[in-house]
């Protein structure tokens, strides 16, 4: 009873001590942020100070991009891939969690012959050999390992945080596929409109080819004013290839971001001839809620936990571990025997271990952990900095194009003005045909200008929404791909 009392007394002591643990404690550190707690870039002339909502693409109301976005968002392989690595995180958490529970060996065993202990006694008794006859055994062996310095608790910490790093990262991948198939959809469109928009020209400078052709068979023109007709002409063609490869190239990485063969193409981005507007105005928030939003932040400050942690599981290598362990056995020449009280042993009590380490070598790793928490705190104020960076970036870009598309719209309707004009007076006599030549090339180099810009200004704003980090907050959860048995056909799946 006195026994029983002490080892009682022996694990509650343990158990306070357990809460203690070795290494430091954490605390996710404040991100370097301006103190407006407001962008530096000025906010774009369409844009509000309003939270972008979850789902950003839903803003262009096309139900060709909802669709796409939520096949990518389903299918891509890359966020597959992220799905695979969150479980294998899960698998480690799982692993190291099962480190708080007390550990069984179960054994047993039939022989047939002569047992060490029977040679010996016959030996030592000058007895004949004894005979030969069956054994059988049993035990079972149960070991619980008191946290004495937190080791576990700690690998716990740090696999937890790692799990949560692999969650963030998960999502990192969900804003790039969502923000990329947006992108690819809205790029198609736009060079399909550019290629209308130099197949359109194309008609204009033919058009006036033919008729300085038509002019040069009644003499009231040169062959060196057909000339230039037919080389304005010929450059018009030579961009429409471009822009046909262009949408082409886009519609290809369309596929493969929904998780599909390059030649299975959308058939809806391949119907789209413009690109879509935004329905509303653009909802940029502020700083605060861009950390909030951004996954990349998230998954560093988590990377950092699980680093820190990491310091207190090679610290508690230094020190030594308590065991709390029972046992018990039996065994018989008969089967019936071994519940036989006469054949159980057993024991039960703490086991003090403690191997001693090569110190260098263990403050070595120490020093190591230490130094990897340190270069994720250095990481995680990095991210902190570049989701920043990419904010203003984007804005600052986004708002320029719009200042250039708004000026580029005025130049096109200016040449188109001018190019009109022109033709009169070349019809009245009053102006030349270089003047009437020149005006055109103006007139369809504005125009081409202004289709890029229409293109440039839909990929800044898919890039603002990308900055901003949106894209994950509801997205459908992921299955990672099974396994297949070779042997079965039967797929395993990865949990």
């Amino acid at each position: 009873m006195i026994a029983l009392r002490s080892i009682a007394s022996a694990a509650l002591a343990f158990g306070a001590l357990a809460a203690c643990a070795v290494g430091p404690e954490y605390s996710p550190p404040s991100p370097l942020a301006p103190q407006a707690g407001t962008f530096a870039s000025p906010t774009p002339t369409d844009a509000s100070a309003n939270q972008p909502p979850a789902n950003w693409w839903e803003l262009y109301n096309t139900p060709a991009i909802d669709r796409l976005v939520q096949a990518a968002l389903t299918r891509n392989q890359n966020l597959l891939m992220a799905a695979a690595n969150l479980a294998e995180a899960r698998a480690a958490l799982s692993q190291a969690r099962a480190g708080q529970f007390p550990s069984t060996t179960l054994s047993a065993g039939a022989q047939y012959g002569v047992t060490d202990n029977e040679a010996f006694a016959a030996n030592l008794l000058h007895h004949k050999p004894a005979s030969p006859e069956p054994n059988y055994s049993a035990g079972l062996d149960v070991s619980y390992e008191v946290d004495l310095f937190g080791q576990v608790r700690r690998a716990i910490e740090a696999a937890s945080a790692n799990y949560e790093a692999q969650k963030a990262a998960e999502d990192v991948m969900r804003v790039s596929v969502a923000g990329e198939t947006t992108r690819a959809y809205l790029d198609v469109c736009a060079y399909a409109e550019e290629y209308d928009v130099a197949k359109h020209s194309l008609d204009v400078v033919a058009e006036s080819e033919d008729i300085t052709a038509r002019e040069v068979r009644d003499g009231t023109a040169s062959d060196f004013d057909l000339a230039r007709a037919r080389e304005l002409e010929a450059q018009t063609r030579a961009t429409l290839p471009t822009y046909e490869g262009q949408r082409h190239t886009a519609l290809f990485e369309l596929a493969v971001l929904t998780g599909r063969p390059p030649e299975e193409i959308s058939k809806d981005a391949d119907a789209c001839r413009s690109p879509p507007k935004l329905k509303a105005v653009l909802p940029i928030g502020d700083v605060k809620s861009l950390f909030r939003r951004r996954p990349d932040v998230r998954e560093a400050e988590r990377q950092l936990a699980s680093n820190v942690a990491q310091i207190g599981v090679e610290t508690a290598n230094l020190y030594p571990t308590i065991t709390i362990g029972a046992s018990g056995s039996t065994g018989a020449n008969t089967l019936p025997g071994l519940s036989s009280v006469a054949n159980l042993s057993y024991g039960i009590g703490p086991l003090l271990s403690w191997s001693f380490p090569n110190i260098l070598v263990a403050q070595a790793q120490i020093r190591e952990a230490r130094a990897t928490a340190s270069a994720s705190y250095a990481n995680f104020q990095a991210t902190v900095l570049q989701a920043l960076q990419d904010t203003e970036d984007a804005l600052t870009a986004y708002g320029s194009e719009l200042d250039r598309n708004a000026s580029l719209t005025i130049a096109r309707d200016q040449s188109e003005t001018a190019f009109k004009l022109a033709q009169s007076r070349y019809r009245l006599g009053s102006a030349s045909y270089l003047d009437v030549l020149t005006a055109e090339t103006d007139l369809v180099n504005a125009a081409s200008m202004l289709a890029g810009s229409d293109q440039a200004l839909a990929s800044d704003q898919v890039t603002v929404f990308k900055a901003l980090g949106g894209g994950w907050e509801q997205a459908p959860p992921v299955q990672p791909l099974p396994i297949v048995d070779a042997r079965t056909g039967e797929a395993e799946k990865v949990k």
